[in-house]
């Protein structure tokens, strides 16, 4: 199952992306290896375009599309990254964006997505099923469904960050990515595992959203309720379809982060580290701190999937400082 995208075809997404996603920075601080007992590389996907590494999958995915399907539009069902995403890359490449988004989605989202310039389709996530509300409009006008996670392309896509991670800082022992529904952890399995056949690949989960980590434990996919997590962009009931089987192929293990763990690691990577970043970037960082990674890994690189943090999270994470 892990065939279900090829080194080339993340090759061919490093070279589409070329010039038009951002190639971030990865940074380190002698502070965080001291903590940790470990040099870590940070692969700053918050400087990405729209944000965070999710650029990567739309652009890879609208791009190949053919014109008459371009014609026609695209349409996403995201209230956060993943809607941002698919309407920047739209925008780039001349396509209209439709995303469908819950009424009660952060106004800092809502409003970045129609600042990108895409047409807001508003649903009651209690009453509606988002994913039934996209297919039936896509249906209806001939736009091309464009998914968060679950789409080779979209893998491959996401693959590239991990790919140029390696290039930049070769002869990592381990990398650990955040996961949700996994696009962005089987991509980065797949790249980096091809670029090294020793590396070792993690994922980081909440505790409280550990769907993968269930799944990954029972040897097949199972769903949990809606989670309750601060890390919004994790809050999947289960891992793809797609994505899984490469996970249970090719990654090391799943582990996991309490929610205090999470505002801990988000608190102190924006006082000592001086970035911005999103409760799911703060997953992983969180697991090296709190030592859930093995012990004989000492180069470690670590995706930070993006910064688009909620100001209002953020203002009630960095009061706690206070009390």
């Amino acid at each position: 199952m892990t065939a279900i995208i090829t080194a080339e075809e993340v090759e061919q997404a490093v070279h589409r992306l070329e010039g038009v996603a951002h190639r971030t920075p990865v940074m380190t601080s002698r502070t965080l290896n001291r903590y940790t007992g470990r040099n870590l590389f940070l692969k700053c996907e918050n400087f990405q375009r729209a944000g965070a590494f999710k650029f990567r999958g739309a652009y890879n995915t609208i791009a190949q599309l053919s014109s008459e399907e371009k014609k026609n539009g695209v349409i996403a069902f995201s209230s956060g990254n993943h809607a941002q995403a698919v309407t920047v890359a739209a925008h780039l490449l001349g396509v209209k964006a439709t995303i469908c988004m819950p009424t009660d989605a952060p106004r800092v989202k809502r409003t970045a997505t129609e600042e990108y310039g895409a047409t807001i389709v508003s649903y009651d996530r209690l009453t509606e099923d988002r994913e039934q509300l996209a297919q039936q409009i896509a249906a209806e006008t001939g736009a091309t469904l464009i998914p968060p996670y679950d789409d080779p392309r979209i893998i491959a896509g996401q693959g590239t960050a991990a790919y140029e991670l390696l290039q930049d800082i070769p002869n990592l022992d381990a990398i650990i990515t955040p996961v949700g529904g996994g696009g962005l952890l089987s991509g980065t399995a797949l790249a980096a595992r091809h670029q090294s056949g020793t590396i070792r690949i993690f994922g980081a989960e909440p505790a409280q959203a550990a769907d993968t980590y269930r799944s990954l434990q029972a040897g097949r996919r199972l769903a949990i309720d809606p989670p309750d997590t601060i890390a919004d962009g994790l809050r999947n009931t289960a891992p793809g379809s797609l994505t899984f089987p490469v996970i249970q192929s090719l990654v090391e293990d799943i582990v996991t982060v309490s929610e205090a763990e999470i505002r801990d690691a988000l608190r102190w990577v924006f006082l000592r580290l001086k970035l911005v970043i999103e409760p799911s970037s703060a997953v992983p960082i969180a697991a090296l701190i709190n030592g859930r990674l093995p012990g004989e890994f000492n180069r470690v690189g670590i995706i930070v999937s993006g910064g688009n943090i909620d100001p209002v999270v953020l203002a009630d994470v960095m009061g706690e400082e206070r009390q």
